[in-house]
């Protein structure tokens, strides 16, 4: 049996990095974990092949030698994953699907021959029994969820990791929090599940054995929903693994709590992480009661995210507009709440309602969804009728997103986040391919940023004073200052139609 396993394409995106991968010469941010856990699920005699569309086009060639393709997609690859359905049905080949599209859309896609949903570890041993009898059904699905104690370790022998940013594991699935636009609790439960240190262990020491020296990200959607696991199992597990191991960071998502706890924070800046993603969705405390963001109330989320800063980890924010709580003021009102704290990397995206989440139900009685969603953040599009005027809200998200990253407003964030960070003091041993790396991307920033860039007297400003400030800082700033221009890239290419 030949299978393909095909990851649809991403479109340009604010997470696709796809402008600052150029700096690297890389093609992909990760790889798809997913489907490599699906494929290390598959029968060991079957033959397998990675497509990952963001690296490599899926050739005719490869339709021809497959009798079977497995298909895992998000909601923003819809397009490249229904171009991928038609040509694997043109071809004649089989397809199997699952992930997050088709477990939320499963009624768009009767045109696929077996539809593998949910959680892979319940649903997709009862479809091998059935195809191995010779009858297998059109649709697989269950409300229970996984054991991922009992989860393979990815074949990532299956991956050209030459071609990727970083890699990524996952260590638990589910979160404590309830927020109503969120679909992670729809789809993984409010009860975080974990896998044990030593399964994390031996994904990482597969990946390490193969040649991986760079960066891992953590893929859950709040590393510390069990707190008590990871303090005690997890991190000093990972640290021991790590301790002489070249070149290996890590980053992950995390909630804002994690600014209360100074004692793990320090852990995690000892096991290796060097940034945490973290929702802060809005600076309007109406607007955060009214989405259920309760671990977000009653703070001083400057104060905390500065905290954040000073143990050594950068913190990437996501943001929200567009609540029913939000005025006109909320464009300004948020830019400047960015702006004074420093997170560089400011993801805000027009609210949207996912299917399967307590957002979607309510706006849907109340007659208030007017198209699916994109699955993008950035695109300026919004599933819902908004109770702001739409074209107050399209124009003010617009000029918010072009004010944050222009030139002179994106620098600024960079030298208020350097200004708070503490750069860890922790020796990461000496790897040469990471030092190529990074100079390559020097002087591609020097010559597309420094010379040719318009934000060219920026760069040199940021340069020069953390050379003279904060000299262990500057591959950060540099890293940064490329991050700033795929940011730009992307708000001509997406915002211009909004």
């Amino acid at each position: 049996m030949n299978v393909l396993l095909i990851y649809p394409e991403f479109p340009d995106t604010f997470w696709s990095f796809k402008f600052a991968l150029k700096f690297i010469r890389k093609k992909a941010a990760n790889p798809p974990l997913g489907l490599l856990t699906v494929a290390a699920m598959l029968p060991v005699e079957w033959r397998k092949k990675l497509v990952d569309l963001n690296v490599h086009p899926l050739a005719e060639g490869d339709l021809k030698w497959a009798d079977l393709a497995f298909l895992s997609a998000m909601t923003v690859q819809r397009d490249s994953a229904e171009q991928t359905i038609d040509r694997c049905r043109s071809a004649g080949v089989k397809i199997v699907a699952g992930g997050p599209l088709f477990t939320i859309e499963p009624h768009r896609y009767e045109n696929v021959d077996h539809l593998v949903l949910n959680e892979a570890e319940l649903t997709l041993p009862h479809f091998l029994e059935d195809w191995q009898r010779g009858h297998p059904q059109h649709l697989y699905m269950t409300n229970e969820f996984a054991d991922i104690r009992q989860s393979p370790v990815p074949a990532w022998e299956l991956v050209d990791m030459s071609q990727y940013a970083t890699m990524c594991v996952q260590y638990s699935r589910g979160c404590p929090y309830n927020c109503d636009f969120c679909n992670v609790t729809a789809l993984f439960g409010h009860r975080p599940r974990i896998k044990s240190a030593s399964q994390v262990i031996a994904e990482l020491e597969k990946i390490y054995r193969l040649g991986w020296r760079g960066s891992v990200f953590f893929v859950d959607d709040n590393l510390i929903g069990d707190k008590k696991h990871l303090r005690y199992e997890l991190l000093p597990a990972l640290k021991e693994w790590r301790k002489d191991k070249a070149g290996l960071t890590f980053s992950t998502q995390v909630s804002i709590n994690l600014a209360d706890d100074e004692e793990l924070m320090n852990q995690l800046v000892e096991t290796g992480f060097t940034s945490v993603f973290i929702g802060i969705e809005s600076s309007n405390e109406e607007s955060l009661a009214e989405c259920n963001k309760k671990q977000n109330l009653r703070r001083n989320l400057i104060e905390d995210i500065r905290r954040i800063y000073r143990t050594g980890l950068q913190v990437q924010g996501g943001f929200i507009v567009g609540f029913d709580h939000d005025s006109p003021d909320i464009f300004s009102k948020l830019g400047e709440f960015i702006q004074n704290s420093g997170i560089v990397t400011a993801m805000v995206g027009l609210l949207q309602a996912p299917q399967g989440t307590r957002l979607y139900e309510k706006l849907r009685q109340a007659g208030r969804l007017i198209e699916q969603m994109s699955g993008d953040n950035v695109d300026g599009t919004t599933n819902i009728l908004p109770v702001m005027d739409i074209e107050v809200l399209r124009n003010g998200y617009k000029n918010l997103m072009n004010s944050l990253y222009s030139p002179h407003n994106y620098y600024q964030r960079i030298l208020t986040f350097l200004r708070e960070y503490q750069p860890p003091k922790i020796s990461i041993p000496f790897n040469l391919r990471f030092i190529n790396q990074y100079l390559v991307a020097f002087f591609q920033s020097v010559i597309r940023l420094g010379i040719l860039g318009q934000e060219r007297v920026h760069y040199w400003k940021l340069f020069f004073w953390t050379l003279f400030h904060k000299p262990r800082s500057l591959p950060i700033a540099i890293t940064l200052a490329v991050y700033g221009y795929h940011f730009r890239k992307i708000c001509e290419l997406r915002l211009q139609a909004v």
